[in-house]
């Protein structure tokens, strides 16, 4: 085996010109697009004609302006690309914006495209405090809200005023001057006048009335002239009875009572012998039957 063929062997073993081309390739790719993606960088702030340095580091974003409107507030202009996690981390001097209250830190208030924004305060130091905030895509504004600028404070104090008392004025109380007693005059009744007694004029006996007596009709007559006479006012057979006719009561002789005893036997007698003569036809139909058969 000759040198060329083992040095050929061993070359085998290594990657080709053409791979480690495409590493080279790569490498340089992603070195270029994560400094695109992430990158620190300062812009500046004029306040009230004062510029000021802020540093932030933008991932996946980017920061065109930074300023500060008439209220206080950090108004941040972006551009989010389509990445799924685009952030901002802004580093903002005490000295130049913070958010305090009676000297202890006070949350800042973040506002991204108008909604209440996700965010993260990483650092905070006596000089500065950092915040990471989260971006989702399309997002074009932030607003970064604190209460000090340049170490006063934004919100402004109201005075606090002293009441002073108001004096009410003394009025000097005037003596009450009252009216001189007027003497009550004796009251002066008049004589008693004496009942005199009521005489009442002495009582009438009354006299008896003179009655005559009274007459009394039977029934079926009534008084007439101061003499009974036949009540002519009601049919036969009915009397006049509180001025009403009603069916004369009065038991009378019965006649027809003989002459319903004399009906109804005639009537029996008929019906016994109608009976017989068919019992008779009946038995003489029966006999007359019996000697046929025999």
């Amino acid at each position: 085996m000759t040198i060329y063929q083992l040095q050929s062997g061993r070359l085998k073993h290594f990657p080709s010109v053409h791979f480690l081309l495409k590493i080279s390739l790569g490498l340089i790719l992603f070195t270029i697009i994560s400094t695109a993606l992430v990158y620190a960088e300062t812009i500046s702030v004029n306040v009230e004609g004062s510029s000021f340095d802020v540093d932030y580091t933008a991932t996946g974003m980017t920061l065109n302006s930074i300023e500060a409107d008439e209220f206080g507030l950090l108004l941040l202009s972006v551009d989010v690309a389509d990445t799924p996690a685009a952030s901002l981390e802004i580093t903002l001097d005490r000295n130049f914006y913070d958010s305090t209250f009676e000297g202890l830190d006070e949350e800042f208030f973040i506002l991204v495209d108008q909604t209440e924004g996700e965010f993260t305060e990483t650092e905070t130091t006596s000089q500065s405090r950092t915040l990471r905030i989260e971006l989702p895509f399309g997002t074009e504004e932030i607003e970064i809200i604190g209460n000090t600028f340049f170490g006063s404070s934004i919100v402004e104090e109201t005075p606090i005023v002293e009441e002073i008392p108001e004096e009410t004025p003394v009025v000097e109380d005037k003596p009450i001057v009252t009216p001189p007693k007027v003497e009550d005059k004796p009251i002066v009744t008049p004589p008693k006048v004496e009942d005199k007694p009521i005489v009442t004029p002495p009582k009438v006996e009354d006299k008896p009335i003179a009655t005559s007596p009274k007459v009394q009709c039977g029934p079926g007559t009534i008084l007439k002239d101061g003499a009974c006479v036949l009540d002519e006012r009601c049919g036969p057979g009915t009397i006049l009875k509180d001025d009403v006719c009603v069916l004369d009561s009065t038991p009378k002789p019965s006649q027809t009572s003989t002459q319903g005893m004399g009906k109804e036997t005639v009537v029996a007698f008929i019906a016994a012998f109608i009976i017989a003569g068919a019992i008779g036809i009946i038995l003489a139909l029966i006999s007359k039957a019996s000697k046929s058969s025999n």
